[in-house]
């Protein structure tokens, strides 16, 4: 069938050859000057070509002679919109809205001209209409996202923009981003796809194959594997005292420091070891005891930054159970501050914990709680991918290694997508 010539000029003009769907476009008007379509396209060319003004004439000569028409007023909010026109952008949305109530697009756009005129109240209602016209529409999910951040409400807005993440089209969005996105909106069977997917592309990754059993319960491993921790943690080491710190409210330090204050005086007569120390964190907390100050970690990036503080005596790179196994009686403090989450099984680093120790000498450390009563009693892997211990198994483990139990305290160690995330803090002791 053939063409219209309306047809024709459209054509010409979703095909980018504007010169000729202009030309087109006034052969159109001028065989029938009430050609309302003619004439709005006619309209938004010329503002494409950079004659706005003449171009928002023509729509509003097509508005004229058809006023019940919602696309034509949200085609003229945009361009108003463009030329920096908020207010008539606003009042062209709300006829397109008023005529057409079921549009997501039209909404979002009336949130996105309300938000830049600062009025977020009406702006956020105006983007959560949009949702109750397309739950899934992602230019709405992610503007109201931004907005909710702006305004101080992380966690509702991380949700949000989770949603719109995991959403077509997903070029460009690692199997491991998709993941995390899907565990934060609770999706933990889509999560686990995500990291099979991984696996299939690189069927060597140990990140992948933890974050797999830790989605499905399946092969756990009874702590994390070195390799795990080596690419975790020397990939994050550039960001990591600012993501750790700033956005995920790390209080290990604290937490640590509130332990010790308690217990011990500061008299700088200790040898002080700070297992699974990263990027240092806790040094500042555990210089003031230590006549000599250790640090131990597997991840060599975590170390350098760590050197960069000036407070170690020592660094060494390796894995902590082992380390400590070859430290016999060296120490009179040991700290571990968010180290045990990458711990299932605690028997064997408490032992070996013990036998550093040197008589009488302190074990401070944090443990991340397990929020539900947990299949086997003991510790999970958590789709976090770290794990959460029952405080029971914590207890009776400490006894199981000699170690007296001093303090514990209920606290929390982080927050996660804005939710605190409950955990324990410990002070236990060697014999004397």
């Amino acid at each position: 069938m053939a063409r219209s010539p309306f047809e024709t000029a459209f054509a010409l003009h979703a095909a980018g050859d504007l010169a000729g769907a202009e030309s087109a476009y006034r052969n159109i008007a001028a065989d029938d000057p009430r050609h309302g379509e003619a004439q709005h396209y006619l309209g938004v060319l010329l503002h494409q070509r950079g004659d706005t003004q003449a171009g928002i004439q023509l729509i509003l000569g097509a508005l004229e002679a058809n006023t019940g028409n919602a696309w034509r007023y949200n085609d003229l909010g945009n361009i108003l919109a463009q030329i920096g026109d908020l207010a008539n952008a606003a009042a062209a949305f709300k006829i397109s809205v008023d005529l057409d109530a079921d549009e997501a697009n039209t909404w979002n756009n009336l949130g996105s001209v309300l938000q830049r005129l600062d009025d977020l109240a009406a702006a956020e209602q105006a983007y959560r209409q949009a949702l109750a016209c397309a739950a899934d529409f992602v230019p709405a999910l992610t503007n109201l996202a931004a907005l909710l951040a702006q305004s101080g409400r992380e966690e509702e807005a991380s949700t949000l923009s989770c949603r719109a993440f995991v959403l077509p089209p997903l070029e460009g969005k690692t199997p491991k981003m998709l993941g995390i996105a899907h565990y934060r909106l609770g999706r933990i069977a889509d999560a686990a796809a995500c990291y099979r997917e991984w696996l299939r592309e690189d069927p060597d990754s140990a990140v992948a194959r933890h974050f797999l059993a830790a989605c499905t319960g399946q092969d756990v491993p009874e702590r994390a594997s070195d390799a795990f921790l080596k690419t975790v943690f020397d990939d994050m080491a550039e960001e990591f005292d600012q993501k750790l710190v700033g956005s995920l409210a790390y209080r290990g330090p604290q937490i640590i420091a509130g332990l010790i204050e308690a217990e011990l005086v500061a008299a700088g007569r200790f040898a002080v070891l700070d297992g699974g120390c990263g990027t240092g964190l806790c040094a500042p907390v555990l210089a003031p005891y230590a006549k000599r100050l250790s640090g131990v970690d597997l991840s060599a990036a975590m170390l350098i930054k760590a050197q960069q503080r000036g407070l170690y005596d020592e660094l060494v790179e390796a894995e902590l159970g082992a380390y400590l196994r070859r430290c016999s009686g060296d120490f009179d403090l040991i700290a571990m501050a968010d180290t045990l989450i990458y711990f299932g099984a605690l028997g064997e680093v408490f032992a070996a914990v013990r036998d550093a120790l040197r008589p009488a000498g302190s074990f401070v450390f944090t443990v991340q709680l397990a929020e539900s009563a947990l299949p086997l009693g003991d510790y999970e892997l958590s789709p976090s991918g770290r794990y959460a211990h029952s405080r029971r198994y914590v207890e009776e483990e400490l006894g199981r290694a000699g170690l007296t139990l001093v303090r514990i305290e209920e606290v929390v160690l982080r927050c996660e997508f804005c939710r605190p995330t409950p955990g324990l803090g410990i002070l236990a002791r060697a014999p004397s």
